[in-house]
C-alpha cells in the first residue's frame, strides 16, 4: 500500500513488461550507456522465461523506465534497469526496484544480486541507498567499453 502511494506521488504507473514495450525500452537504452545494452531479440526471448520479473514505468502514456530480473529458487537477480534521462532522480527507478523487490519477496526470495559497471558510481549509490552492498568484482564483465562489474547483494527480510 505504501509503495502504491509513493508511485502515485511520483507519477509512475508500474505495470508488467509486454512485448509491445520492446521498441521503447531499446530507445531508453540508447540514452543509458551505463546500462546493459540488449537487442530487441534478447527481450523477446526473455519474455518467455518462467521466472521472469519485468516491469515498466509509464509516464504520460510513454515508457519512462524498465526493470528486468529473474528468480532462481530462493535467489534473484536484477539484470537490467534504466530510466529515461528526464526521469532520473525523480523516483522512477526506485519505484521499479521496489516493485521487483516486492515480487521477489512474494515468491520467497531471500537474496537479490546485480552487477553494476565499475565506473557507474551513481548506480552503485542508488543501489546502496536501497539496501544493496558490494560483495565482489568481475573483471572484463562488460563490453563496449570493456569494464569490470561490481557485484552487489541485498538480503530480503522474511
Amino acid at each position: 500500500m505504501a509503495a502504491e502511494t509513493k508511485r502515485e506521488r511520483i507519477g509512475a504507473r508500474i505495470r508488467s513488461f509486454r512485448e509491445s514495450d520492446i521498441e521503447a525500452v531499446t530507445a531508453i537504452l540508447r540514452e543509458a550507456p551505463e546500462a546493459t545494452n540488449w537487442t530487441e531479440e534478447s527481450y523477446r526471448e526473455t519474455l518467455n522465461w518462467p521466472s521472469l520479473v519485468a516491469f515498466v514505468s509509464e509516464d504520460d502514456g510513454g515508457i519512462a523506465g524498465f526493470l528486468i530480473g529473474r528468480r532462481v529458487t530462493d535467489e534473484a537477480e536484477i539484470l537490467n534497469l534504466a530510466v529515461v534521462p528526464t526521469g532520473r532522480r525523480r523516483g522512477k527507478g526506485s519505484a521499479l526496484l521496489e516493485a521487483a523487490l516486492e515480487e521477489f519477496r512474494t515468491h520467497g526470495v531471500s537474496r537479490v544480486f546485480l552487477e553494476v559497471r565499475e565506473s557507474n558510481e551513481t548506480g552503485m549509490g542508488f543501489y546502496e541507498k536501497h539496501g544493496f552492498f558490494k560483495t565482489g568484482r568481475r573483471a572484463g564483465y562488460y563490453r563496449e567499453p570493456d569494464e569490470a562489474a561490481i557485484v552487489m547483494e541485498m538480503k530480503l527480510a522474511g
